[in-house]
């Protein structure tokens, strides 16, 4: 029995974050406000729940009449109008039925649509940093799979219960008007059933947590695993990758077999005190009917009248777990939605009018969560309307983390960066980086064609449009050349190009941009030194009369700059336009020729 009841431990690596434990009725009511578009509808739902078993009571009634009024006494003259009566309720409770299920249907997927819209648009309001702390996998895990156990917990739970509390009420009733003492017998399980439902809910809810996190963690290596194809080659980790997502898959099986059997041990329970209630009640039904306290018609139906009793019990047993087991889920979703980002728009965020692009760093510091070190210390610098500035130094010097700075996706936490002498955090980030135009390190673009991809730099933008920042990002002669021209997919991630198509569409959608500030973030990483040649005629018609913010290891593509700044361990060393600094003979110098 202990072996029964047991919930797995957790075994093997947990790639998922803990969620908080919350009551069913903690999380009924955080999402029943979401059901208020459907209230008039499941309101007709409802009611169709009530007409349902009184339908199905009506139906069992009739068997009654046909052997009390028809086959014992045998006057088969009332066989007619009880049939047309089977019939007309037959056919109402079909066309009920059909429309209950349809509605239930269409009330919960749409719920589930409106739920999942309302998910996303929360993750993508959350700042960088969240993502780079959750597995991408768990995070599909739960906008998928955990967020139909929402539904279930406040839209199918709550029909459930109407309908079961409903039959309950109606048979109990039927039940009690056939023979009251065969009725009190009845209800003797009654108690017995709601302490084993109370008893196994708990230990359900258990193993149905620990199901949902196994399933993410299977997400979680699959996605990781399969997103880097090429690596698990190159470097022969396939029989390990198998034996990682064999060891969760195990995991998983573990937690679904513990789920199965206190299921299967509830329901085989809810049998036993079925038959047992059953056989005595056919016991003292005989009893009932030998002394002429019933009829047969009445005993007999009285027996589907209790088996339809019943079977409503059992389904509110059932849906104590099925209740507990999708609030497992439902914590996964409250997590998400709990969780904040940490850049955020000022209550009142100040008017961002077209930006002349002064941009001014000012005694900036900052550090990463968890770490022991700074990324940057007391960094400032001002870089005037449409002129230029690079940021060079070793990996490591703390030159993307400006970068983010500079764009928001983290705050100083020291500090101030300004735009044309004002506070970035006092602008609405999304507005604020309308004024941006990035091309970053890794070089992103969406699974769509390539005219989508320019266009996401300025949706409004026309196809002329399109086309014309692709010809000043030298990329239209290789889009034309490709089949479908600008109609060609890109596959995901931009894999389906080259490392140098792929940098000249982002060029092309930070020209159509046309944004007064322009944050290069090694634009040529990855290219040779003859792609490299080729795309810089591009990046400088690009930088021209923006404000431009360049970081680079090839130094070859900073040398015509208005300033350059060093960055070592965070830390500025050295300012200076390019001769300036080859002439000092420090930090950039030995770069330079390192790089040449």
């Amino acid at each position: 029995m202990v072996w029964l009841l047991a919930v797995p431990s957790r075994q093997g690596g947990d790639l998922d974050q803990p969620v908080p434990v919350l009551r069913p009725q903690d999380i009924f009511r955080r999402f029943w406000p979401d059901v208020r578009p459907f209230r008039v509808w499941l309101t007709i739902s409802l009611v169709l729940v009530v007409v349902a078993p009184l339908l199905d009571a009506g139906t069992i009634w009739l068997y009654k009449l046909l052997i009390d009024d028809v086959l014992l006494v045998r006057r088969f003259s009332a066989f007619g109008p009880i049939a047309l009566a089977y019939g007309a309720i037959t056919a109402v409770a079909g066309a009920v039925e059909f429309a209950d299920s349809y509605l239930a249907a269409w009330i919960g997927e749409n719920f589930l649509h409106r739920l999942r819209t309302r998910v996303f648009s929360h993750l993508q309001a959350l700042s960088v940093n969240f993502f780079d702390r959750r597995p991408l996998g768990d995070l599909l895990s739960r906008l998928t799979g955990d967020l139909s156990a929402i539904e279930n917990l406040v839209l199918s739970a709550v029909t459930e219960t109407a309908a079961q509390v409903v039959k309950v009420v109606l048979f109990a009733g039927a039940l009690c008007y056939l023979n009251w003492q065969l009725a009190v017998v009845s209800a003797i399980a009654v108690p017995v059933c709601w302490v084993a439902a109370r008893f196994f809910s708990v230990r359900i809810k258990a193993a149905s947590r620990e199901i949902r996190q196994r399933s993410a963690s299977i997400s979680t290596v699959a996605e990781e695993s399969l997103g880097n194809a090429a690596l698990i080659q190159v470097y022969g980790r396939r029989d390990a990758e198998i034996a990682r997502f064999a060891e969760h898959s195990r995991g998983s099986v573990v937690a679904e077999l513990a789920a199965t059997r206190l299921r299967a041990l509830f329901s085989s329970l809810a049998d036993l005190l079925e038959v047992a209630g059953v056989m005595a009640i056919i016991g003292m039904g005989v009893w009932e009917l030998t002394s002429n306290r019933i009829t047969l018609g009445g005993l007999l139906v009285f027996l589907v009248y209790l088996a339809q009793l019943y079977s409503p019990l059992r389904g509110l047993g059932q849906l104590s777990n099925t209740v507990h087991a999708a609030a497992a889920g439902a914590e996964r979703i409250v997590d998400l939605l709990d969780s904040r980002p940490e850049i955020r728009a000022p209550a009142y965020p100040a008017p961002l009018p077209r930006s002349c692009g002064e941009l001014s760093v000012d005694r900036v510091s900052f550090r990463y969560p968890e770490t022991a070190a700074n990324a940057l210390s007391d960094i400032s610098f001002t870089v005037a309307p449409g002129r230029s500035i690079a940021l060079v130094g070793a990996s490591g010097a703390g030159k993307t983390t400006l970068t983010k700075l500079l764009l928001r996706l983290h705050d100083p936490a020291d500090g101030a960066i300004r735009l044309d002498g004002i506070d970035i955090r006092n602008f609405d980030p999304g507005q604020l980086r309308a004024r941006m135009a990035a091309v970053l390190q890794e070089t992103l673009l969406l699974d769509g064609t390539i005219a989508d991809n320019i266009l996401a730099g300025h949706p409004g933008a026309t196809l002329d449009d399109v086309v014309a920042a692709a010809v000043a990002a030298g990329a239209h002669d290789f889009i034309t050349a490709l089949p479908d021209g600008y109609g060609t997919r890109v596959g995901q991630r931009g894999r389906l190009l080259s490392g140098g198509q792929r940098q000249r569409i982002a060029i092309a959608r930070a020209m159509i941009r046309d944004a007064p500030v322009l944050i290069l973030d090694e634009p040529t990483t990855g290219l040779d030194a003859e792609a490299t040649a080729h795309l810089l005629t591009p990046l400088r018609r690009l930088m021209a009369g923006r404000t431009t913010i360049v970081i680079s290891h090839h130094l070859a593509t900073v040398t015509d700059v208005d300033q350059i700044i060093h960055l070592d361990h965070g830390r500025i060393t050295e300012t200076g336009t390019h001769r300036e600094l080859l002439a000092a003979n420090a930090n950039y110098a030995r770069l330079y020729h390192l790089s040449h």
